[in-house]
């Protein structure tokens, strides 16, 4: 059983924006990492990916969909699920990871299930846990989801993939979002959870105008829009979640 666990999600290559979350995790003086997938794609994929290996705290990745698709790339094959407009992006990541990466990449569980003192048994996922692409949001329905997490014997699901964090029951399940360290869709910094023996929606500041500057002088494809709209000023919650709704799996 563990006592205090940090879930960081949705990193996507977001260095500065990790290494701020990291030293509020220290200080939490947590005793696991939960790394929810989507280290990558982004503008620092390998030092992401470097500065995660280097912790000295126990970490657990489980696979996002970005992973799976830069994992993907890296094998030769580039899959019909990336949007044209992103492909240059997961090419670019795939070039600058190596076979050693390959391998972590493809050595990440999909979910992940441990007990927790004060919350009971808690399963992480990316975003549903069937499924690592659907839309689960803070308006998605109670009752299209009940048949989603039925069965599970979990008390906790710990998700993210929509950048976004919630605190909603479904069913009798607590069901949380940790929203994302390096790609957040409202207020501008780091989004993480730290769980146990309850459950807090983290939120770490950092220099904002120093990351974007670090992050243009990337060869990343998208850096300057990646900086501007993703580091600077994200688009809002608000926005997102009207977008999200059109695309929903029911």
């Amino acid at each position: 059983m563990l006592t205090r666990v940090a879930a960081i999600y949705d990193i996507h290559g977001n260095l500065p924006a990790l290494e701020a979350v990291l030293q509020d995790i220290r200080q939490a003086k947590v005793d696991h990492v939960v790394v929810g997938g989507d280290v990558v794609p982004g503008p620092m994929p390998r030092e992401t990916i470097n500065c995660l290996l280097g912790l000295d705290i126990p970490v657990q990745f489980i696979q996002g969909d970005g992973d799976r698709v830069v994992r993907a790339r890296m094998a030769g094959t580039e899959s019909i699920e990336v949007p044209a407009q992103f492909r240059e992006v997961v090419r670019w990541n795939a070039q600058q990871l190596s076979p050693e990466n390959e391998k972590l990449l493809a050595s990440w569980p999909k979910t992940f299930r441990v007990e927790i003192l004060g919350l009971g048994e808690v399963l992480f996922c990316h975003a549903k846990p069937r499924n690592d692409t659907e839309i689960l949001t803070r308006l998605t329905s109670e009752e299209s989801l009940l048949p989603v997490f039925e069965g599970l014997e979990v008390s906790v699901i710990v998700c993210g993939h929509t950048h976004m964090q919630f605190d909603r029951k479904i069913g009798r399940i607590r069901v949380v979002n940790a929203g994302s360290v390096g790609m957040p869709f409202g207020e501008p910094g780091a989004y993480w959870l730290l769980l146990g023996p309850d459950i807090q929606l983290r939120h770490t500041p950092y220099d904002l105008t120093k990351a974007a500057q670090r992050i243009r002088e990337t060869k990343y494809p998208e850096a300057q829009d990646f900086a501007a709209h993703n580091v600077l000023q994200p688009p809002s919650e608000e926005k997102m979640l009207e977008a999200f709704a059109k695309i929903e799996v029911r």
